[in-house]
């Protein structure tokens, strides 16, 4: 078997924080990294103690949600907190950061950005990470280090047992494959 990359081993590290995401308009997850070494992690949230938008839904001023902190900062706040300098170090984040993000970053001294997905790239935070020096990178997640679409694959395989069911197909088969596809995906229609 062939280990997977520091670089897929991190980014696969901030999709899984991603999945502790309270906002329903994005998942975002950042883990920052020293000398090969997580020191900090999070993910786009409400603030401690204040509700969620999965409970109350987004609070949106100007097409963005005020409620959430974002992942970069939550992970930013997390280095502050504990004393853990991020002076040096990297950050690998699920999508590229915004504009706030990207000059929160750029103050904290995280001297690279790994992102796995384009976002609403400010050409204003592209040209601030290059003037000062903060090298950013594009890392996709590769598809066999961690499975990042299970709900839509999932919905796609409901869909086409759905498709199935009208058509001439034995329906012993059509039950097994309902069974494999509950087993696998833990589909309950059909």
């Amino acid at each position: 078997m062939e280990r997977i990359s520091w670089d897929q081993y991190f980014m696969a590290q901030s999709h899984l924080l991603a999945l502790r995401s309270t906002c329903e308009r994005l998942t975002v997850g950042a883990t920052i990294v020293r000398d090969k070494r997580i020191i900090a992690g999070g993910y786009n949230g409400s603030v401690s103690g204040d509700s969620h938008c999965i409970e109350e839904g987004c609070y949106v001023v100007d097409g963005h949600c005020v409620r959430t902190v974002h992942a970069e900062a939550n992970a930013l706040l997390q280095c502050a907190k504990f004393g853990a300098p991020a002076e040096g170090s990297e950050m690998y984040v699920t999508h590229f950061p915004c504009l706030h993000c990207c000059k929160t970053i750029i103050q904290s001294g995280v001297k690279t950005v790994y992102y796995a997905a384009d976002y609403k790239n400010d050409p204003y935070a592209v040209e601030l990470f290059r003037q000062s020096g903060v090298h950013t990178k594009k890392v996709e997640l590769e598809d066999n280090t961690i499975d990042v679409n299970p709900v839509e694959k999932a919905s796609y395989i409901e869909t086409l047992l759905n498709k199935l069911e009208g058509t001439s197909l034995d329906r012993s088969q059509l039950d097994e494959f309902k069974d494999e596809a509950k087993r696998l995906f833990n589909v309950q229609k059909g």
